[in-house]
């Protein structure tokens, strides 16, 4: 993937569905019930819980922060999208449920007629990509938008892994690089506890990505050679803690946002962070305000959304919105939206850190 992104290598698009209209009337948040993944519970044979985005949605519900209606309805994404990025070859895969199989950690799928794979297993996956990539869009338009899902940091254009089937980041930044005017410039901060190297193998050789990556570096996956892609690599310990973790994180946010002054910025959000995950290996405390018992500390986690970022941004990005995404994992950030559709009337309810909410 070249870096130099002049004319002569772009191709001719094709027609899309998913970059769209979206009413004023809408925030951008991005979701679909078509996101969580259920199937005779072969989805709790994995510790990743593949119903956590409508959890989230609904927690919102109940707390009146956003309906059905002033939210955007994610769109699934279709093969042409997908070879924006994804080679036919790697897409032709994900024909044979074996390979699906080996993708999500889900032994059982192998045995499965790839319809009912494709059905419902990869059709989520596929709506979490289209969201994601409707994301972007919205987040230059509007100056912030969060897909409630997404985050397939493991996923490149010719290989899945780590329950990553499609490579929606490479795809959502693709999308813009080629389509909106001005976007030439992309920062990635990936907190997520895995290292991403879906995104970072695609985007070795594209100088017009700066990836910044914090993970535990004894977990997967563990890939020598994707590291190469990241600009600013901070590896953590295993069970590594609060201040620790926030003084790196806050440090290394400043520096890379010094560094280069992006186009878009892409915040993969992941909470397998928090102490307890057992994915994760880190001990980071969800330093929540007062909650019920019954609140999963994800869903708390959504409403705060790291306010490290809050005076990071503030210094660095002055007078820029900044928007997360939140899968447990992806985050966009609009580079020349203002704060339009922030003080349009955002739910004060959500505590997004003060440089977001405009204030």
């Amino acid at each position: 993937m070249s870096g130099k992104g002049s004319k002569q290598q772009q191709r001719q698009f094709h027609q899309t569905e998913l970059y769209f209209q979206v009413p004023n009337t809408c925030y951008p948040i991005v979701y679909s019930p078509e996101y969580n993944i259920t199937f005779m519970g072969l989805e709790k044979l994995h510790p990743f819980d593949a119903g956590k985005w409508g959890k989230v949605i609904n927690f919102l519900k109940e707390k009146h922060l956003i309906t059905d209606d002033n939210i955007v309805k994610a769109r699934e994404a279709t093969e042409e999208d997908l070879l924006v990025v994804h080679t036919r070859g790697y897409l032709n895969k994900l024909k044979w449920s074996i390979v699906v199989a080996t993708i999500t950690e889900i032994p059982p799928l192998l045995l499965l007629p790839n319809f009912l794979v494709q059905r419902k297993v990869l059709r989520p996956l596929r709506t979490q990509t289209g969201g994601t990539i409707m994301a972007g869009k919205l987040a230059i338009e509007r100056g912030w938008a969060i897909n409630v899902g997404g985050g397939f940091h493991h996923c490149s254009s010719d290989k899945g892994g780590g329950f990553c089937a499609y490579a929606d980041i490479t795809l959502a930044i693709k999308f813009l690089f080629e389509r909106v005017e001005g976007i030439s410039k992309a920062t990635i901060v990936d907190l997520d506890a895995h290292q991403g190297n879906g995104h970072e193998r695609d985007f070795m050789d594209d100088s017009r990505v700066y990836i910044m990556d914090v993970y535990n570096r004894y977990i997967y996956p563990g890939d020598g050679f994707a590291k190469r892609a990241i600009k600013r690599k901070i590896e953590l310990d295993w069970g590594t803690e609060d201040q620790e973790y926030l003084e790196k994180v806050d440090m290394h946010v400043q520096g890379a946002l010094n560094e280069v002054r992006p186009d878009i910025l892409i915040y993969n959000a992941g909470t397998d962070i928090l102490d307890g995950d057992p994915l994760g290996g880190l001990a980071i405390s969800a330093q929540l305000t007062p909650r019920s018992e019954t609140e999963d500390s994800f869903l708390s986690w959504t409403l705060e959304l790291f306010p490290v970022f809050e005076q990071s941004l503030k210094e660095v990005l002055p007078g820029q919105a900044v928007a997360y995404t939140k899968c447990g994992q992806f985050i966009l950030v609009g580079h020349h939206g203002g704060t339009h559709g922030i003080q349009q009337g955002f739910p004060t309810g959500l505590r997004f850190p003060a440089c977001l909410a405009g204030r």
